[in-house]
């Protein structure tokens, strides 16, 4: 009788002292404050603001900010409070030309495009795939 009254007090102290919340930040912590006093005008401004980008695209010259918050309580319990993507766009002079911010929890914005790379598997065949060259062999090229 003393196991199962042991096992009851061991799966009680897990079960109160286990559903602890933790909070959990990826990528840059901006917060609303930092969000509210938005008046960036170049480049050392935003430097200075939100310091290094998770991501530069040089070629386009944009900046790249991800945010994001989680909490859980246990692992089956994990909730995204906020996910953000903020772009800057700078001009040749690093002016600040136009930002945007992404909610990348709401897919209503239609900023993605869905395309998917073409499967050359199911072209060839999944035996000609396995076992290289089994079936009809396809004429070399030669043009």
């Amino acid at each position: 009788m003393n196991i199962y009254r042991l096992i009851i007090i061991v799966f009680t102290l897990l079960y109160i002292f286990g559903c602890s919340e933790k909070t959990t930040y990826y990528g840059k912590i901006i917060t609303e404050d930092d969000l509210t006093k938005l008046n960036i005008q170049n480049k050392k401004q935003l430097l200075e603001k939100f310091g290094k980008p998770s991501y530069i695209d040089t070629i386009l010259n944009k900046y790249f900010y991800y945010t994001e918050k989680n909490k859980s309580k246990n692992f089956y319990s994990n909730n995204i409070e906020y996910s953000y993507l903020f772009v800057f766009e700078l001009d040749q002079e690093n002016n600040v030309t136009d930002s945007v911010s992404i909610n990348l929890l709401n897919n209503k914005n239609k900023l993605f495009i869905n395309k998917e790379t073409k499967n050359n598997i199911i072209e060839r065949g999944l035996i000609e795939k396995v076992f290289g060259g089994v079936g009809p062999n396809q004429l070399p090229d030669s043009q």
